[in-house]
């Protein structure tokens, strides 16, 4: 079984997978938009910029497929990953889908500064996120289990899933 963590950009997935790999020896870490960036030896933004938000979905997808045929992995999907009703599915029948939810205000306080966010290169705003946050919640909450990340360190986070993986084994 796989790992699988979701949520809106910022939402710590990439620094919560990193925790969970130092907690559990036995998974690899995996970063989908990583593993994109390193086959095409593109940045995301470039990505988006030169080829579309299609393009990069199919990309993201193709990805998907392929380290979801593995076990014992921590993956750490894109924000939007998971709009795909291809990807839930194969991110959900090998692995524990785990939502990691942050409020829209929190999101923009962790990711402010950052500028390779190509959703985000426009009117950035608590808005903006409030606003993709409402079209994705629908999906995301189709994850086996939601974690309210709010004011949680990235190890308490961890800590927290390692309790959702013992309560159901």
């Amino acid at each position: 079984m796989n790992i699988v963590l979701i949520g809106m950009m910022g939402c710590g997935k990439t620094t919560v997978a990193k925790e969970l790999s130092k907690l559990l020896t036995n998974y690899k870490y995996v970063d989908i938009d990583e593993e994109i960036e390193k086959s095409t030896q593109k940045k995301i933004s470039e990505i988006f910029l030169r080829h579309g938000e299609q393009f990069f979905r199919m990309l993201e997808t193709e990805k998907i497929k392929h380290f979801c045929k593995n076990d014992n992995q921590i993956i750490s999907a894109g924000g939007g990953a998971f709009e795909r009703e291809e990807n839930r599915l194969n991110l959900s029948k090998n692995g524990m889908v785990i939502y990691l939810k942050t409020s829209p205000e929190e999101i923009y306080n962790r990711i402010k500064s950052e500028t390779h966010r190509p959703l985000l290169k426009k009117n950035f705003s608590v808005e903006k996120i409030t606003e993709i946050i409402k079209l994705r919640e629908p999906n995301y909450s189709k994850a086996h289990k939601i974690i309210d990340t709010n004011s949680k360190t990235p190890y308490n986070i961890a800590k927290e899933i390692i309790g959702v993986l013992n309560d159901r084994s």
